[in-house]
């Protein structure tokens, strides 16, 4: 189903790997909720939670930088595991930003979240939209995913999305043309040259990412499944310049081998919701394991810096026809 919005709306999907019971105790038990909500980086102290029709939810996000931001959140409607509507963004000497409504449709024993966030007007939805991808606050609705994968399975995962305003089947062939691939890739300040590509279900690829100066690195990837337009699986390793095992440059500690899902999913028409999954598997120790979790939030900075490349390089090309 393409989610059609209002131009005063900002409207977020996401399916979670949770059945609804789990995912709605995420969103309204205090401890629970201090796991996840907000941008990455920032952390969450609540006073008080009456989850009730006129209930208020009185809490502080703490900022990296130790900004502290309060707010107090007016519910609207509580449906158990189904809905709520509140307005966020309020506290004592500030009206509300807008107002939000959250559906929990349960889909077997996945979870689908409708959010829906409504403005006065089209022009602050638009400023708001722009000033969520500036701050990373889309990253709350991925820590969510990060959050209910530990407590329904014990594993660790990354995850990171991102909208683009492009059709699927384009979107999709930018992940899979290795020309394309190794135009956006890339961090900022960097360089991607293929060794070898074969893109295909079974195929490999290795490659080599440097910035010309003081880092140079080899990976090689792995792919398991491929189907258009939807998905790409594939496993990726740090290799040497002979493709043997090896390590990332800054990285002493790291898991040998990850997992890498890609979803592509259409939301309105011609946008793309990309979500990206990553899990290590295969062997590792409980360093390597702890190394990937304490570094989420440089891996989303370096995805970010990619996807604005991806981003950039997709408006080109539907300027272009």
């Amino acid at each position: 189903m393409v989610a059609r919005s209002k131009p005063n709306e900002i409207h977020i999907t996401r399916v979670y790997d949770a059945p609804v019971e789990l995912v709605w105790e995420a969103w309204t038990d205090p401890e629970q909720v201090a796991k996840w909500w907000g941008p990455r980086g920032c952390t969450l102290t609540t006073h008080s939670k009456d989850l009730r029709p006129g209930g208020i939810w009185h809490y502080t996000m703490h900022g990296p930088d130790g900004t502290d931001y309060p707010n107090k959140t007016l519910y609207h409607e509580v449906e158990e595991k189904s809905k709520l509507v509140y307005d966020h963004g309020g506290y004592d000497d500030r009206p509300p930003l807008f107002r939000v409504t959250v559906l929990f449709i349960s889909e077997g024993d996945k979870t689908r979240m409708e959010m829906t966030m409504a403005f006065p007007t089209a022009e602050e939805a638009a400023a708001s939209k722009k000033f969520i991808k500036e701050v990373g606050g889309n990253s709350t609705w991925d820590r969510l995913g990060e959050y209910l994968e530990k407590v329904s399975t014990g594993n660790e995962q990354f995850v990171i999305n991102r909208s683009f305003e492009a059709p699927r089947e384009l979107v999709f062939d930018l992940w899979i043309n290795p020309e394309h691939v190794a135009k956006w890739l890339p961090p900022a300040g960097f360089e991607m040259e293929y060794l070898r590509a074969d893109i295909k279900r079974g195929g490999t690829t290795f490659f080599k990412v440097t910035n010309n100066a003081d880092v140079t690195l080899y990976a090689r990837a792995e792919y398991l499944q491929i189907d258009r337009p939807d998905l790409i699986v594939y496993t990726q390793q740090f290799v040497d310049e002979h493709e043997q095992p090896g390590k990332h440059p800054h990285l002493d500690v790291w898991p040998p081998t990850l997992l890498t899902t890609v979803q592509f999913a259409a939301e309105r028409e011609n946008e793309t919701r990309v979500t990206v999954t990553w899990v290590p598997i295969g062997e590792y120790t409980p360093a390597e394991l702890q190394a990937f979790v304490d570094l989420r939030s440089s891996m989303a900075m370096g995805w970010t810096g990619s996807f604005d490349k991806l981003e950039d390089l997709l408006g080109a090309m539907t300027a272009a026809g």
